[in-house]
C-alpha cells in the first residue's frame, strides 16, 4: 500500500478511535504532506487551542516520517484551522521582520513549537538581509530576528 494511503487510513482509524466519523485527504506540497480533515464533528480537534490537532499531528509525524525520502513533514489539518493560523504567524513574522530593519536590532517571536519555529525561520529565510535563529533548551524555544552579519 502506497505511504499516502497508509497515512490515510492510519489518520481515519486513529479519528474513528476518538469517537469522529471525518473525512481525510492527503494533499502533496512541496513544503510537505497535507493531511486535510473535515466534516461535521471536526471542531472537537479545534477546542483547547487545537490541542487535539497538535497531537494527531505528532502522532502522524511520529508513525511516518521515516518513511520520507526528504526533508518534509506531514502537516495535519482541520477545516483549515492550521492554514489561517500559519498565515497569522507569516504575517506577525513579516512585521517582525520590518521592525529588525527599522530599528537596526534585533526581534524576539516566541515562545514557539517546532512547527511554527519552521514557519518563521522558512520566513525569515526569504529576505537575505535577515537571519534568524532558535535559542532555548525546551519543547518551546524562541526565535531571534536579526540583521544578517
Amino acid at each position: 500500500m502506497e505511504l499516502n494511503e497508509r497515512v490515510r487510513a492510519f489518520t481515519s482509524d486513529t479519528l474513528a478511535a476518538m469517537g469522529l466519523t471525518l473525512e481525510v485527504a492527503i494533499n502533496d506540497t512541496p513544503d510537505g504532506i497535507r493531511v486535510e480533515i473535515s466534516g461535521e464533528g471536526g471542531e472537537a480537534l479545534l477546542r483547547r487551542r487545537a490541542e487535539a490537532l497538535d497531537a494527531l499531528q505528532v502522532i502522524v509525524n511520529t508513525a511516518f516520517r521515516r518513511e520520507l525520502n526528504d526533508d518534509r513533514s506531514f502537516t495535519v489539518d482541520c477545516l483549515d484551522y492550521r492554514k489561517g493560523k500559519d498565515e497569522e504567524l507569516r504575517q506577525m513574522t513579516r512585521f517582525t521582520m520590518e521592525r529588525v530593519k527599522t530599528s537596526r536590532s534585533q526581534q524576539e517571536v516566541g515562545p514557539l513549537n517546532p512547527y511554527a519555529r519552521r514557519i518563521v525561520h522558512m520566513t525569515v529565510a526569504e529576505d537575505p538581509a535577515l537571519a534568524s535563529e532558535s535559542i532555548g533548551d525546551a519543547f518551546l524555544k524562541t526565535v531571534i530576528v536579526s540583521m544578517r552579519k
